[in-house]
């Protein structure tokens, strides 16, 4: 099944209409028998925290230049900066070059702490598209992740969440820019993969329900440039699209 957010509430997705819920779906949010356009998506997620994964491909870490991480590489965006579905990337003044990576997301459906690997799927609520927009110079400069990462608009995710995804260990994720494909990846391709994920970071942290986790990108990242229109797509889940916007003066 799908389900999405819009300015109503939380729907569940069937035949181009959006059946509202009373709740979010992982809360178990009933139907109410009221219909809700999906013209106007919200990030589909309401997490407490947003889990990333840095150089979790082996391409992109050496096309960054950087070292391949022997354990799953953490950090935090903040959930200030989501963005939905056919929402405007705001870059912001400080930086001279935003880059997208797009990338996978997975949505925590239980709560749980110390998660074993072989428990991981029964945490997993569905999977999502999502955008780890980045200000590169900005990220080099402080060495640490947070400033770079974390500007409102910053974290695209949508457009909906699939909870009947294909198999977990090789899905086909595809970055395109004005239509040109940028980046392509598998999970089959990641150093960690998404159960050791939700069980290595639960270790770490209480996963709770509408928490978000984005689980790296591949080779390809670049920066935008306004007016660009980025799309991520998950084959079998669906595309997230965002447009590029002009850069704010300081």
């Amino acid at each position: 099944m799908r389900f999405a957010r819009v300015r109503e509430g939380w729907v569940r997705v069937e035949g181009g209409q959006g059946l509202l819920l009373d709740d979010a779906p992982w809360r178990g949010g009933r139907e109410t028998g009221a219909t809700a356009e999906l013209s106007d998506l919200l990030a589909p997620v309401e997490p407490t925290k947003i889990i990333c994964v840095g150089r979790n491909y082996r391409a992109h870490a050496e096309e960054m230049g950087a070292e391949v991480p022997a354990e799953p590489l953490l950090f935090l965006k903040p959930p200030s900066s989501l963005l939905g579905q056919g929402g405007t990337i705001e870059p912001p003044a400080v930086s001279q070059r935003v880059d997208y990576e797009g990338e996978i997301g997975v949505v925590i459906g239980r709560r749980g702490r110390n998660i074993p690997e072989r428990q991981a799927r029964e945490h997993i609520f569905g999977l999502t598209c999502a955008n780890d927009v980045t200000a590169r110079d900005i990220q080099r400069a402080d060495v640490q992740f947070t400033r770079g990462k974390g500007f409102d608009t910053f974290c695209p995710v949508g457009p909906w969440i699939e909870t009947d995804a294909p198999s977990l260990d090789d899905l086909e994720l595809i970055t395109r820019v004005d239509a040109e494909v940028r980046q392509r990846g598998r999970t089959s391709q990641m150093i960690f993969g998404i159960e050791h994920l939700v069980a290595y970071i639960s270790a770490v942290m209480t996963l709770e329900p509408g928490d978000l986790i984005l689980t790296g990108t591949p080779e390809g990242v670049a920066p935008l440039q306004p007016g660009q229109r980025v799309e991520v797509e998950v084959v079998g889940i669906g595309t997230l699209c965002n447009v590029m916007g002009e850069r704010t003066v300081a």
